[in-house]
């Protein structure tokens, strides 16, 4: 379609509207932006303490570097765990970083949302 926006249509296909963000199918920006993980993809976690005055954070690495993707994940798994955190660009991709050693709990949130997890 053009970059106009629809503003009446008899055609009940164009009157849908998304069940997210209740607008309609043809302006829905819900589609491009997808918090699904692509097929495939694979999240690796990890305890760390080095370099952190003996305090340790589970890593969670390899996942998509868009902050699209990063900041409803990390906001969940810190909501969840009741602790901080923060998430950044890597070498291998996006991480998020978990204060404490929550991984059972990680891996629990992160297999519910259909996401594979290693380690």
């Amino acid at each position: 379609m053009s970059d106009s926006k629809l503003v009446y249509s008899t055609d009940p296909k164009l009157n849908q509207k998304c069940s997210r963000c209740r607008e309609l199918i043809s302006e829905c920006i819900c589609i491009k932006y997808s918090d699904k993980p692509k097929p495939g993809f694979t999240a690796v976690m990890r305890l760390e303490k080095n370099g952190r005055g003996g305090k340790v954070v589970t890593l969670i690495e390899q996942l998509p570097p868009s902050d699209n993707y990063l900041v409803p994940l990390e906001k969940l798994l810190k909501s969840r765990a009741g602790s901080g955190g923060t998430h950044y660009n890597g070498s291998n991709g996006g991480v998020i970083e978990i204060q404490g050693d929550k991984r059972d709990l990680i891996r629990k949130v992160l297999t519910e949302k259909g996401i594979e997890v290693k380690g």
